[in-house]
């Protein structure tokens, strides 16, 4: 178990509100470079370029908690189309999987974050490990 994640634990069983909980996992990710960014404790673990909103659609711009997390999630607004490892952070906005690779690392989504599967699995289960109260997404120019 990480350090942080053992302060958090620590600081929830004697009774700390949930505001007074560190960042332990930040996902940052950049509309002008496509990369999402990942740190764990203040360091870097991760770079992963993502697909964001293409042209006629938004990725929104601001800093999140997790609302959800669905290991599969079809998108009842496009087309059912598979959206795994998802993690839903504003609305119907979620970071997730994608098998069009090819399109990464330019804006090609209709606004969620979109990066390889096998990425998306690991964010997921990061998320899962800290908890979504530990947990910050943060989406950039």
């Amino acid at each position: 178990m990480c350090k942080a994640l053992f302060m958090a634990a620590a600081l929830a069983s004697a009774g700390i509100p949930a505001q007074a909980f560190a960042d332990i996992l930040v996902a940052r990710i950049d509309l002008s470079t496509q990369l999402m960014t990942v740190s764990m404790d203040g360091e870097v673990i991760y770079h992963w370029p993502v697909s964001t909103a293409r042209r006629g659609y938004v990725t929104p711009r601001g800093s999140w908690r997790p609302k959800r997390l669905e290991r599969m999630w079809y998108s009842s607004k496009y087309d059912d189309s598979p959206m795994p490892y998802s993690v839903f952070y504003n609305g119907g906005y979620a970071i997730h999987g994608t098998g069009a690779v090819r399109q990464l690392g330019r804006p090609a989504s209709h606004g969620c974050v979109r990066l390889r599967v096998g990425n998306a699995a690991r964010f997921y289960s990061l998320v899962q490990e800290v908890g979504a109260r530990n947990t910050r997404i943060v989406v950039t120019n």
